[in-house]
């Protein structure tokens, strides 16, 4: 063998296309622009933008688009010969965006999105069209932005068994959370100052409720359990309902409030839960402040993983769209769940009502005697065992604020003393009920 192999011939470009040039869309013009050569000698081959579409051609982006081909139809950019890869950014789980990526896959071009939603919706008929055609479903942006997590789960861990997987997964409501913690906000203060800093849309209805952290939980727990995805199958409570005084009460029992999704896999199947919880303040996800995002990831043998980083913007959502242009560009793809569709298991939904753990209490209570009692014949009577009972005096608008801590019980046991408490007309408003998560 000779010690000089010949060198062989440059690969030719590969050639994208991107659809939706809103922030994100510009993000990642701007980066493949700035780090152009740079990226081509990781790539192994020059990345060339050839196509772009969105809606308004004419709408001022604050970057130059004349150097490429506009397409008014989508779709054009679908039958395109000089199109290898489509970017998808228009968003949204269906209509146009869904459209796109269906005949994107099914003419054997490449697929990256940043879309949440359509892969916890329609992921698996997705990755399944990729399989029929050999041709890259990725998805990187869609959980976590800029952090690397689903190629850190899908390849990374790979060996691995993971017994559970959790996180911040929306940066909205943990800005929010965060203007609570350390201004003693209420809700609807922190929700404006997130509106006014771009954290939160004018309808903040999809983050504070929990829907969008609820898409991304779905999307990594069939990676971490290999099954199949089933977002009617993730239950979310929001943090509408948290008041200042929840806030000061975790403090004072040494935890912080984050919004945590959670998906385990036990003998009965399958959990998926997104909700407030009070988090130790030695945990990691303690720390994790403003609009950050960070997951773990437990394996059986490579022990507890974390992720942190920025969850949303245009430079970290840019970044993982273009570093799965990148692995396209290497010919580095594999099934998009980290095995094929066939091999995905259908897993039962767990009962939830069956989880143990430590729960945190707050009520809203008329100050009258015998509410005190009421509340731990409620209790008593679900089988519900009280480790501490706390009031400060805290008055609220409509009450006084009662807090309880349980010791260990099944989840359904809190849930029948709250409908027993829900029926009592001395407690006034929705009470706050929130896990206690466990090192």
């Amino acid at each position: 063998m000779s010690p000089h192999p010949a060198p062989t011939a440059p690969r030719p470009p590969l050639r994208v296309a991107l659809a939706g040039i809103g922030v994100v869309g510009g993000g990642v013009v701007r980066l493949l622009e700035a780090n152009r050569e740079l990226i081509a000698r990781r790539a192994g081959r020059s990345v060339e933008i050839v196509a772009v579409s969105a809606r308004d051609r004419h709408k001022d982006r604050g970057i130059d688009l004349t150097r490429y081909r506009w397409e008014d139809d989508m779709d054009a950019l679908v039958a395109a010969d000089d199109v290898d890869v489509v970017v998808e950014m228009i968003g949204g789980a269906d209509g146009s965006a869904l459209t796109l990526a269906r005949h994107a896959l099914g003419a054997g071009k490449a697929l990256v999105t940043a879309n949440k939603a359509m892969i916890a919706h329609h992921g698996l008929d997705l990755a399944r069209l990729a399989e029929e055609r050999d041709t890259p479903l990725k998805y990187e942006a869609a959980v976590a932005g800029g952090i690397p997590v689903i190629k850190a789960i899908r390849e990374g861990a790979s060996a691995n068994e993971i017994a559970r997987v959790y996180g911040i997964l929306n940066g909205t409501c943990n800005y929010i959370l965060t203007q609570m913690e350390r201004n003693g906000a209420s809700f609807a203060e922190a929700l404006g100052a997130a509106q006014a800093e771009g954290y939160a849309e004018a309808d903040p209805t999809f983050d504070v409720d929990g829907i969008d952290a609820a898409h991304k939980l779905s999307i990594l727990a069939a990676l971490c359990f290999g099954t199949r995805l089933d977002i009617g199958a993730v239950t979310a409570n929001g943090i509408r309902n948290l008041i200042a005084a929840d806030i000061r009460e975790a403090e004072a029992l040494g935890h912080r409030v984050r919004l945590i999704g959670m998906a385990e896999r036990n003998e009965s199947g399958l959990y998926q839960h997104v909700q407030p919880c009070l988090v130790p303040a030695d945990h990691p996800l303690a720390y994790v402040p403003g609009a950050l995002n960070a997951v773990v990831a437990e394996g059986n043998f490579v022990g507890r993983l974390f992720f942190e980083g920025a969850g949303a913007g245009a430079g970290p959502t840019a970044s993982a769209i273009v570093a799965d242009i990148i692995d396209i560009a290497r010919d580095e793809y594999g099934p998009a769940f980290a095995m094929p569709v066939d091999s995905l298991d259908a897993a039962p939904v767990a009962d939830a009502g069956a989880r143990v753990g430590k729960h945190y209490v707050r009520l809203i209570v008329e100050d009258r005697i015998g509410v005190l009692a009421e509340i731990a014949t409620a209790m008593r009577d679900a089988g519900v065992s009280i480790e501490s009972f706390i009031q400060r005096g805290t008055d609220e608008e409509d009450g006084v604020v009662i807090v309880l801590v349980t010791h260990a019980g099944p989840a359904r046991a809190i849930d029948a003393a709250l409908a027993i408490l829900a029926k009592s007309d001395h407690v006034v408003g929705a009470p706050m009920l929130m896990p206690i998560l466990a090192l």
